[in-house]
């Protein structure tokens, strides 16, 4: 384990970008982003480093990449903004494989976004779900 954790370190590190579908995170993470229209495809694959004490998928590294697929689709079609508030709803656990997380449009207003993101695994099999509120940031 934990020469996967230093491959995932080393990822992050040997690249000091900070912008959409290259930052630290996306990067420690194995994050893949691709966009289909108004959706977000956010992918990685399940790693031990991001297990919980239980020996699943620690929900916050889930949470997060929700979170980065809605925060991405937003970007993508209307410029940078920044989450509001979000729930996530935990529906199933994680121990191996790929999970792929699908964002897309609830509402789209002018400056204000609600959106959601389902997490599934490679079969398909359904994960987690998330919604949350995005607002634009302002362009100085």
């Amino acid at each position: 384990m934990r020469d996967i954790a230093e491959q995932m370190l080393r990822r992050a590190v040997e690249d000091e970008r900070q912008e959409f579908g290259s930052f630290f995170l996306s990067r420690f993470f194995g994050l893949e982003i691709a966009y289909q229209g108004e959706t977000c495809i956010v992918s990685f694959d399940v790693e031990r480093p991001l297990f919980n004490p239980q020996g699943t998928l620690h929900g916050g590294v889930l949470a997060t990449a929700l979170d980065i697929s809605m925060g991405h689709l937003v970007n993508h079609v209307a410029g940078p903004g920044t989450t509001l508030e979000m729930k996530v709803q935990y529906l199933g656990a994680v121990r191996e494989g790929r999970v792929t997380c699908h964002a897309s449009f609830l509402k789209r207003g002018r400056k204000t976004f609600f959106v959601q993101s389902q997490a599934s695994t490679a079969a398909g099999e359904p994960i987690a779900h998330a919604t949350s509120t995005w607002q634009l940031l302002s362009r100085s």
